[in-house]
């Protein structure tokens, strides 16, 4: 698999609720601290975003799309210097992907879909993402388009299947937003995300995806990017945001973690997987990147006590 496709593997996301607001005054929303991804896409009309950490704020527009995987709070609004109403008294009652209508609405339509991960290790890739990663009308998205439009469709009047369709429009989407992210080139972006954007450093990414278990170095991983040591290791340092090897290390111990969730898999045997031959080196950079020992991830997690 690409890299993009590897990681979301491991993250596995799965649609917690989906939900759209039809505006039709002023209305600012807090929204409170949050665990996983907000995905909001702007359908009609525009609103402004703004993150609680003195970020500028951000003008989104019709065909716009925004992913908040930092779960700080944050604030939507028709205009700035409202007084908010918190997200939890506005939608307070209503159902999962019913749309919650404003004073009769028609002046600003936004659809949202909150993505949990069944990996309790999320923050580990979601960290490295931006704050808030912005998806404009300018790029070119028809795929995009076609599925907002479906999403609406299914929202404003549902019919028999709609939960369902609604269910994988929210994952075409936010996989779709990721897809344009990483097109839109922007030297001032860090992160996995917009690495996989750079030439040089995605080809490494993606052969450290494909062999994981391998006897890596940042000789043989610069030697694959057509770089000296020392100008690969600063360019992948400067777009990843990490080291070379902090990030294979990083993802070789989400390889493990994932394995360690099924409940016949021994600690020794997800420790050779990802390139480890001593239980010991494997351990004790398993609890460094993790938070715990693999013994014990691995009884927490897979309900049964490791061989």
């Amino acid at each position: 698999m690409d890299p993009l496709s590897d990681i979301l593997t491991i993250l596995k996301p799965r649609r917690l609720e989906t939900g759209a607001t039809d505006v039709g005054g002023d209305l600012s929303i807090r929204f409170a601290p949050h665990e996983g991804l907000y995905c909001y896409a702007v359908l009609e009309g525009e609103c402004w975003l703004t993150l609680e950490d003195g970020a500028t704020p951000l003008r989104i527009k019709a065909g716009d799309c925004v992913l908040l995987p930092s779960g700080r709070p944050f604030r939507i609004c028709s205009k700035q210097g409202l007084t908010s109403v918190d997200a939890a008294v506005f939608f307070a009652g209503r159902s999962n992907g019913e749309v919650v209508i404003y004073e009769k609405g028609g002046t600003c339509f936004v659809c949202a879909a909150h993505f949990g991960f069944d990996t309790p290790d999320s923050s580990l890739l979601l960290g490295m993402l931006p704050p808030v990663v912005h998806i404009n009308d300018q790029t070119d998205q028809t795929a995009m388009r076609w599925a907002l439009d479906r999403m609406m469709a299914e929202l404003r009047t549902p019919r028999a299947g709609s939960d369902l369709l609604v269910e994988h429009l929210s994952h075409l989407i936010l996989i779709q937003a990721l897809r344009q992210h990483l097109t839109a080139r922007d030297g001032t972006r860090v992160g996995w995300l917009s690495a996989l954007a750079d030439p040089p450093v995605a080809a490494v990414i993606a052969a450290l995806h494909a062999k994981p278990a391998d006897r890596w170095s940042v000789e043989a991983m610069a030697k694959i990017a057509g770089m000296s040591r020392t100008v690969f290791a600063l360019r992948f340092k400067a777009s990843v945001g990490t080291s070379p090897m902090e990030y294979l290390t990083r993802w070789r111990m989400m390889l493990a973690a994932d394995a360690l969730r099924l409940p016949h898999r021994t600690i020794a045997s997800a420790a050779g997987a990802v390139g480890y031959d001593s239980d010991s080196a494997f351990s004790t950079a398993f609890k460094r990147i993790m938070g715990c020992s693999p013994r014990k991830y691995h009884a927490r997690m897979s309900g049964e006590h490791p061989v």
